[in-house]
């Protein structure tokens, strides 16, 4: 089959949830044999030379890289807001120069499949319907509207009424995409019952991210144990609501029980702000890391405070393959049919976290055992070939 992906920031380097999501199923794709090509916006915050993507990962699909700005700017933004019914997040990924491009690459080419990875390239879908016989896929991430939701609610003053005012917008926008594709492929089945309820029809497949065990191993042989971790974008609201939160409401009794317990943070493009919230006792703010699955192997616990954000959080499904006992909430491991106290340990509350953390530092055994569970829970359920397989057998069905 050939295969256009189209998604608004280039996926790579591979080290967000999004990014994941679009590469590992190219890479699965080509593996299966098929021929993907990448249609990506190549924005200001995302900026990315095609000479930068490693031979390794251009083998996998065709990359064509289209300069599109999509700036967060004050005065657009406010203009948005007076002027428009339409949300901010979906305007700036509209481009003539990026319409352009993909009509050219849709009349030199002859695709089954179009891949929209995610809700803000939806509107191109008139233009790929003028150019293309393809059948159009709305791959959804996740449910975007409910993402600001939920950071509204944690949100106060005059940022708590624009966030609710731009989710009402998305999920308006949300629902005036559906059906206008030919299937829906959402990440979790959650993802997928909420859709149908906003009113999908077209045939639905789950698709969740799959993992590839061939370069996710665990290896405990630089094990600091015990420490505590994080490792996730550091731009994303919801990461840094929830790590506020955990330093403020629980890390002043986990290092009266464990005084010389570290907190490393990882993760890349953590503004100066949040960057001053870190300045903790035993925190240790790493910044982006070179070598993430190094990282994640060479510490013991995985901590996931999340409050708000939707679809899959791939950062939890990568620290269980390399086989991490992981401390988050319902909503961390949201669309995840995992049980807790057996492969991930799901918490709400300030004791929760502090009294999980504290068996997980005096029971070896519990800890090792999370550990082990997780890696057999990954392994059987997220692998990568039979994810993109199962997702090409459904594509078969409806060409």
């Amino acid at each position: 089959m050939r295969i256009l992906q189209v998604t608004n920031k280039v996926p790579y380097p591979v080290i967000d949830g999004g990014a994941i999501a679009c590469m590992n199923l190219a890479r699965g794709f080509s593996h299966l044999g098929h021929k993907v090509t990448i249609l990506a916006m190549n924005t200001v915050k995302h900026n990315v030379s095609l000479s930068e993507i490693p031979e390794s990962i251009k083998e996998l699909a065709e990359f064509k890289l289209v300069r599109v700005p999509a700036r967060i700017s004050p005065i657009p933004a406010m203009f948005n807001l007076l002027f428009s019914n339409k949300p901010y997040n979906a305007v700036r990924f509209v481009s003539r120069t990026f319409s352009r491009e993909l009509q050219r690459v849709l009349l030199e080419n002859d695709f089954d499949i179009i891949q929209l990875e995610g809700l803000y390239v939806c509107p191109y879908i008139p233009l790929i319907r003028a150019n293309s016989k393809a059948k159009i896929v709305y791959r959804a991430h996740n449910i975007e509207h409910e993402i600001w939701s939920r950071t509204a609610i944690m949100a106060k003053g005059v940022q708590k009424w624009y966030l609710k005012n731009l989710s009402g917008r998305i999920k308006a926008f949300e629902i005036s995409v559906l059906n206008k594709y030919d299937l829906l492929v959402p990440i979790t089945e959650r993802d997928g019952e909420i859709l149908k309820r906003l009113g999908n029809k077209k045939p639905i497949h789950v698709s969740q991210t799959g993992i590839d065990s061939s370069v996710l191993i665990p290896n405990s042989k630089n094990l600091e144990h015990p420490t505590l971790f994080h490792i996730g974008s550091l731009e994303w609201s919801p990461n840094q609501e929830g790590l506020i939160w955990f330093f403020e409401n629980c890390w002043d009794k986990i290092i009266a029980k464990y005084p010389d317990l570290k907190f490393f943070v990882a993760g890349r493009n953590a503004p100066a702000w949040f960057q001053k919230k870190l300045d903790l006792p035993n925190v240790v703010f790493i910044g982006e890391v070179e070598d993430a699955y190094e990282f994640i192997n060479s510490k013991s616990i995985m901590i996931v405070p999340l409050f708000s954000g939707s679809g899959m959080r791939i950062k939890i499904i990568e620290g269980m393959a390399l086989g991490k006992p992981i401390v988050t909430t319902p909503v961390g491991t949201e669309g995840i049919s995992t049980t807790s106290d057996k492969n991930i340990i799901i918490t709400n509350g300030v004791n929760g976290f502090v009294d999980s953390i504290s068996q997980l530092i005096e029971d070896r055994e519990y800890f090792d055992s999370i550990g082990k569970n997780a890696i057999e829970y990954i392994n059987e359920n997220f692998d990568n070939l039979s994810s993109a397989g199962s997702l090409i057998e459904f594509y078969k069905k409806h060409i």
